[in-house]
């Protein structure tokens, strides 16, 4: 199945339709990130990729609310997701119940390598923090590896959706 912007906006799924979409083992752990533009794509994101579930965690607001609804053109309804009150402890149960799960924080960081050298391998959980404090250290600490992507200009960071989006696709490469 595949749906248009227009008839995803309008389309409330049954659960027939939701048991079709074949997923990838990936997770997405979203770790107080506030903009919720940010949030609505990182479920396009999710879905673009088939990801088997969103965590939301800490600050971060989640659905039903109407600007993740219409940045996400609906994706909400279609990608599974779920709230943990913190990215450690979301990493700590996927962990506990997700075999050779790999977690790869992406963040600055003088432990970070950059993302397109590294061994991406599935199952795998992708961290992601605020846009301005970063991934808690918490959440680092729990992550099996720190990825990051260069900075040629005076910015030192890019917009976490972006950043995501840019890891994501590195790694599906793999799948």
């Amino acid at each position: 199945m595949k749906l248009k912007p227009i008839e995803l906006r309008n389309t409330k799924p049954t659960a027939k339709d939701l048991a079709k979409i074949k997923k990838s083992p990936i997770y997405i752990i979203v770790d107080n990130v506030l903009d919720t533009y940010n949030i609505g794509a990182i479920f396009r994101l999710a879905d673009a990729v088939a990801a088997e579930k969103v965590i939301l965690c800490g600050d971060t607001e989640t659905p039903p609310n109407t600007k993740i609804k219409r940045a996400s053109i609906n994706t909400t309804e279609w990608v599974a997701w779920e709230y943990t009150e913190s990215a450690s402890q979301a990493i700590l149960n996927l962990k506990s119940n997700i075999l050779n799960l790999q977690v790869v924080a992406i963040e600055q960081s003088s432990k970070s390598v950059p993302y397109d050298k590294f061994d991406y391998h599935f199952p795998i959980a992708f961290v992601l923090g605020h846009e301005t404090r970063g991934i808690s250290k918490e959440a680092l600490q729990a992550s099996d590896a720190i990825v990051e992507l260069p900075m040629f200009g005076i910015n030192t960071s890019m917009n976490v959706m972006v950043s995501l989006g840019i890891v994501l696709y590195e790694a599906v490469k793999n799948l």
